[in-house]
């Protein structure tokens, strides 16, 4: 498959490996088989992440576990073969001592190994994702409108001057993606965000360019509190400052992120100054989104001592840039606006809403020693909804989508088991990342009066199949056997399952090494399993009948470790110039 021949972007890669406590079925021993290593179209999730970081050109990737999954992760990335396949360099994996399995994903980058790692402007990644959108076109987005001149260049040594982190223009990047579509599930979790459009540029983008999905988001929560919030209050509030400083707002409900996150390096000292802030994609993006419209917040998050250096270094950077630009371009000579200059002071005029300081009016006059905050934006690119239904010849647009429950490990599987072989493809046509190169690995053991639809199904290596077996829109993983009869559509089975004989299975997925029991072929007894989910090593007795259920021998995690939204930051604190602040809509 085609990776980035390019040099490093200069980015270090995060991927955080979770509990996968929705998955519990599959993840109850994360000793074992932590969540890392579920395989989603017969390859081990976390390979999705590093691919996607290898074919962006980002080497320096890191791999954060729970001690208890850090022996298995690195089993897996020595021995399994998909995982063996990727380029050199091997990704690096830290299992720092106090990560739990109910950590937040901003606490994780409080922890001192954490701390250590990072050394300059890193991405971070879930182990659930699934990308087909090029990494290098979300990169140049974010480098053309945050990054400056200077590129990804922040980190421990920051380079100062036009575009550097000193000052206080670079921002950060995330990813949303539609719940509404052929990959939605029931109850997908999605956020509350509001975004404000971008500037218009000079010489607008092509129709293709990213850039035209790129917006700012000012605000973000999940679906769930903001629901709360609107219980609470009656109503959505909305601030009067956010109104006031963005006249044209976009509300939107049914994206989710994708946990993608593009940040330059001082976001990691905005963390560690705030331990209140738990998890990255509401606390953390949350606040900051926040900071850049609300009075005075900005400073109570401590930004300026972060963002911004002492006033004399600031300046000096600021005029060397200045005479640097000033050598080579005339820039008041660029101008369309510009008039000659006037030698009576009186002839300036001042904004209608600014006062003239000579009033001596204490509430114009603002402190010499202490410039505005400028707080740098988080863009927000926002994936389009696919045509519904599709226009004849359109492309649907590239997959985006977390695999975090067992639905959607089921859905995604499927989709990508109908993507084309590689050895099907005419060789002048470009392959999906995500393509297998044989659809049926071994076609050997497949007897002649078995129905295999391989169009839209997988079968990994050692698979044995039985007579007179019907196996349609499915993905069986390695060493699986298929008894005589068995009936499986839209399932998956992982490593070693076994299906007995005149079994039929709808929409199930079958965890490593367990058995559904055959029997005899008669009209009664049979084991008929919709929608189900089996652990690992479980065993279904014949003549099961069940939709909707889970078998297990323990149930593993539970859902105790869910954060909620923390309030200790009182919004109403900040110096907000507005008496009445909200307004109910």
């Amino acid at each position: 498959m085609p990776h980035a021949t390019l040099p490093s972007p200069g980015f270090q890669a995060v991927i955080l490996c979770g509990p996968g406590v929705s998955m519990n079925t599959f993840t109850s021993n994360p000793k074992d088989f932590p969540k890392a290593l579920i395989p989603i179209a017969n390859r081990p999730m976390v390979w999705y992440p590093l691919e996607w970081c290898y074919r962006m050109g980002v080497i320096d990737i890191t791999l954060i576990a729970p001690p208890e999954s850090e022996a298995a992760i690195e089993a897996a990335l020595q021995q399994n073969p998909h995982l063996t396949s990727l380029p050199a360099p091997k990704p690096d994996i830290i299992a720092p001592k106090n990560l739990t399995q109910t950590t937040g994903t901003a606490e994780i980058f409080r922890l001192p190994e954490v701390k250590e790692l990072i050394t300059k402007d890193f991405v971070v990644l879930p182990c659930d994702l699934i990308c087909e959108l090029d990494g290098t076109s979300l990169l140049q987005s974010w480098m053309m409108e945050e990054a400056g001149f200077g590129g990804a260049t922040g980190g421990k040594n920051i380079r100062k001057g036009i575009g550097g982190e000193s000052v206080g223009r670079r921002g950060g990047l995330g990813v949303w993606y539609p719940t509404k579509g052929p990959n939605s599930v029931k109850k997908e979790e999605t956020d509350f965000i509001i975004t404000i459009p971008l500037s218009n540029p000079v010489v607008p983008p092509p129709e293709t360019s990213l850039r035209n999905r790129v917006s700012k988001l000012v605000s973000s929560m999940t679906a769930d509190t903001m629901k709360d919030v609107m219980e609470e209050k009656r109503g959505l509030p909305l601030r009067h400052s956010l109104l006031q400083k963005h006249g044209q707002i976009k509300m939107q409900s049914s994206h989710r992120p994708a946990h993608v996150y593009f940040f330059p390096y001082w976001v990691l000292a905005f963390i560690n100054a705030n331990p209140k802030l738990e998890s990255l994609g509401e606390d953390v993006l949350g606040w900051w989104a926040k900071s850049s419209w609300q009075n005075g917040l900005g400073e109570k998050l401590g930004l300026r001592e972060i963002l911004q250096l002492p006033s004399d270094d600031a300046s000096e950077d600021l005029n060397e840039a200045e005479q640097a630009l000033d050598q080579e371009v005339d820039i008041p000579a660029l101008s369309s606006t510009r008039t000659a200059p006037s030698t009576n002071p009186k002839s300036l005029q001042l904004a209608s809403r600014v006062k003239d300081p000579s009033s001596g009016d204490p509430a114009i006059l603002a402190s010499p020693s202490k410039k505005p905050l400028i707080v740098p934006p988080i863009l927000a690119y926002i994936q389009p909804t696919s045509p519904d239904p599709l226009p004849e010849k359109a492309t649907p647009p590239p997959l985006i989508h977390r695999v975090d429950t067992a639905p959607l490990l089921l859905n995604i599987s499927l989709r990508l088991a109908k993507l084309p072989s590689l050895s099907s493809l005419p060789k002048s046509s470009v392959p999906n990342p995500y393509s297998h190169t044989l659809k049926v690995a071994d076609n050997s053991p497949i007897p002649s009066r078995c129905r295999v639809e391989a169009d839209d199904s997988l079968l990994a290596e050692n698979v044995t199949v039985e007579e007179t077996c019907a196996i349609k829109e499915s993905v069986v993983g390695p060493n699986c056997h298929i008894g005589t009869g068995a009936k499986l559509n839209k399932c998956l089975l992982m490593d070693g399952a076994t299906v007995g004989e005149y079994v039929q299975l709808t929409g199930c997925i079958l965890g490593r090494r367990c058995k559904i029991e055959g029997g005899p072929k008669t009209d009664q007894g049979k084991t008929v399993l919709q929608d189900c989910e089996v652990q690992e090593g479980y065993v279904v007795p014949w003549g099961t009948t069940a939709k909707n259920e889970k078998y297990m021998v323990f149930e593993g995690y539970s859902d105790e470790g869910s954060f909620e939204e923390d309030d200790d930051i009182d919004e109403a604190d900040a110096d907000d110039d507005t008496a009445n602040d909200e307004m109910v809509i």
